[in-house]
């Protein structure tokens, strides 16, 4: 619609806009094409073997053999799968809930922002099976040891006083928690001789010598504690019910002096000591 006027000599044209244009403008700009945006996926981390140590809601700890432990992280992603062993190669899948302590394991981890994050974990059915039973207190599958194990259990459960029948020690380099084939050798040797022992218990003990901070021979301690129990378990087949727990002792108690490059080699040290209650002694 168009609207001339004449005053003073001087015509205005007022234009208004159509009402479809009015109604144009009022509305929206229209919206641009869809964007989707992908994040970056995460970089491969290293693969971790170890025996599963501690659990807690989404995390686990996994103890190598040499005794160093790493946290990862589960999530809805992780495929946890089984293979091998007493049930003919059934490779089902699993549920964070079969991630026992005790239990070996080999992770494919990813690296994540806060830390690795489990793509991938294996385990083997024996092991799962074994896992379980431990979990449960022995109580099936154990044929004519399930008895003895829960009556030993009984007879220890208040009883903190103990024969020591042997005790073995094996031996490391400075700053190490490895294992050497002569320890590797000798903790299974103390293992099959300790099943001749009836009511046999294992108490583990890491030393060091007196090089390095308190803090940092504390920790050495415990990792070269950590290394034997993993080892009786996994190669020698000690059981880990038949375990007491572990401990470490750093520079305390040493078997010689210090002073000198031999008396520090003998103290760079687990000791593996066979116990039985002084109650069952002779049982």
């Amino acid at each position: 619609m168009r609207v001339i006027s004449k005053r003073l000599g001087v015509f205005f044209l007022l234009t208004l806009p159509a009402s479809g244009s009015l109604l144009a403008q009022q509305q929206d700009p229209v919206p641009q094409a869809g964007i989707t945006v992908t994040a970056a996926p995460m970089p491969a981390g290293p693969e971790v073997k170890g025996i599963i140590s501690a659990r807690n809601d989404d995390k686990m700890k996994v103890t190598a053999a040499d005794g160093t432990s790493t946290i990862i992280t589960i999530n809805d992603a992780t495929r946890i799968s089984a293979g091998g062993g007493f049930l003919g190669g059934n490779r089902g899948k699993f549920t964070a809930d079969s991630l026992l302590n005790g239990l070996p394991v080999t992770v494919k981890t990813l690296q994540g922002a806060d830390g690795l994050v489990a793509s991938q974990i294996t385990f083997r059915n024996n092991d799962l099976k074994t896992a379980r039973m431990i979990r449960n207190g022995t109580a099936q599958q154990f044929d004519e040891q399930t008895a003895a194990t829960e009556a030993l259990r009984g007879r220890m459960a208040d009883i903190d006083k103990y024969n020591i029948k042997s005790t073995t020690n094996v031996y490391f380099d400075t700053g190490r928690a490895v294992l050497s084939p002569t320890a590797k050798a000798d903790l299974c040797a103390t293992a099959s001789g300790a099943e001749a022992t009836d009511n046999a218990l294992m108490l583990v003990v890491g030393y060091t010598d007196s090089v390095g901070s308190d803090e940092y021979n504390q920790t050495l301690s415990e990792k070269r504690a950590a290394s034997v129990i993993n080892y009786l378990q996994q190669a020698c087949h000690w059981k880990p019910y038949r375990m007491l727990t572990p401990t470490g002792m750093a520079e305390s108690d040493p078997l010689a002096s210090n002073d000198t490059p031999e008396g520090k080699a003998q103290n760079r040290r687990v000791s593996v000591n066979i116990l039985v209650s002084k109650s069952v002694d002779g049982m």
